[in-house]
């Protein structure tokens, strides 16, 4: 597979592999005997942030798309269905394939699929209720789908009231707008669910649609701070990193250390943490967005991640981890050999990534530079 190295930014490829390699580490905890340590709770943790990175770095990359998009005179519902369409073809292929792979496996090992099984072809299955086991991983797509349709569409539908307002200002304002509302979404969560717990906080709050729309539009708002204050997002890159690093260990560390638990404040785990996590991350993006290169010894590894991270997100743990587990159970093996099983692990499901990411979603992905897409919407 050949790289063009030159047109990718280093700092966003590490951000990708991270994210990625964070969730597959939080997963990868099932191969070992339950347990309850200081090791489980950093790898259910894990699990959650790196999620969160997805979100903040696909919020940055479209909205630096929707904002050219949209100041661009040209700018009508045919512009709007084009970044659509170059968005589906770049997740919808593989996240149908996946799931309907999940269906049949789910058929061979006897599991019982989810009474509204339907919902996944829509992405509605966690929109407004708790995400089904089934799939377990796909929670983070209808976030994404739904992010893709409601900016775009919101900026479209606000030019019809012809403000006496300039484009680059009004995207700043649909973005605010946009954030606002879902915060308030959970502000509404937290008076209905006054007293929960973080198991049902996973997958009540963190894993719904409504609730978190916002965490991609924390990376939209950085990309527009990109690119209408660029000496500003220079200028101070390290000063936002440092910032952004302070506050993820802040959130992620000595929270945890001081017993700040939902239990006793469920107004922070319910309404703050999440944004502030957003924040956090999005406060990473000056340095790392102008990170363009680095040796080829961490170069190559990390851009190969990063190329398969969404491959490897959905084929990890429903595809990989399940199938490992139901034909080698791993609870009588001793902590050895559970360690040579996770590096099989790791190396089948990098490779089997690899592989679906070069016969079938970078095919697809390439479809949306075809000329019949682009002549369509000329």
């Amino acid at each position: 597979m050949k790289i063009d190295y030159e047109k990718r930014i280093f700092g966003l490829d590490i951000m990708r592999a991270v994210a990625i390699l964070l969730v597959v580490a939080s997963h990868a905890v099932w191969i070992f005997p339950p347990a309850k340590n200081v090791l489980t709770d950093l790898m259910s943790i894990a699990g959650v942030l790196g999620v969160e990175i997805f979100f903040v770095l696909s919020g940055f990359l479209i909205g630096r798309l929707i904002y050219r998009l949209f100041v661009n005179d040209d700018f009508n519902f045919k512009s709007v269905s084009y970044f659509w369409v170059r968005r589906w073809f770049r997740t919808l292929p593989n996240y149908y394939l996946i799931l309907l792979f999940n269906l049949v496996l789910a058929l061979f090992l006897g599991t019982v699929l989810p009474d509204h099984v339907w919902q996944y072809a829509f992405f509605i299955q966690n929109f407004a209720w708790e995400m089904p086991l089934f799939f377990g991983e796909s929670w983070s797509l209808p976030i994404e789908e739904f992010a893709y349709i409601i900016g775009p569409l919101l900026l479209y539908l606000v030019l019809f009231f012809k403000l006496k307002i300039n484009r680059s200002r009004l995207f700043f304002y649909v973005t605010c707008v946009i954030l606002l509302f879902f915060f308030i979404t959970k502000v509404f969560y937290n008076t209905s669910h006054p007293n929960t717990n973080m198991i049902f906080w996973n997958v009540n709050l963190k894993a719904v649609t409504i609730y978190r729309i916002d965490a991609i539009y924390y990376g939209v708002l950085a990309a527009y701070l990109s690119i209408i204050r660029v000496s500003f997002w220079k200028r101070y890159r390290y000063l936002f990193l440092i910032l952004g690093g302070l506050m993820f260990l802040g959130l992620n560390f000595v929270v945890p250390m001081k017993q700040i638990f939902i239990e006793s404040h469920p107004f922070f785990w319910n309404v703050l943490y999440l944004p502030i996590n957003s924040v956090a991350i999005a406060c990473t993006l000056p340095f790392l967005s102008q990170l363009k290169s680095a040796p080829k010894w961490i170069l190559i590894p990390v851009t190969l991640i990063s190329l398969i991270s969404y491959s490897m997100y959905l084929i990890h743990y429903s595809v990989v981890m399940q199938l490992m587990k139901h034909f080698f159970p791993t609870e009588a093996l001793s902590t050895s050999t559970l360690t040579i099983y996770l590096t099989i692990y790791i190396v089948v499901t990098i490779m089997l990534s690899y592989i679906l990411y070069i016969l079938f979603e970078r095919p697809m992905t390439n479809l949306r530079d075809s000329d019949r897409i682009k002549n369509h919407f000329k």
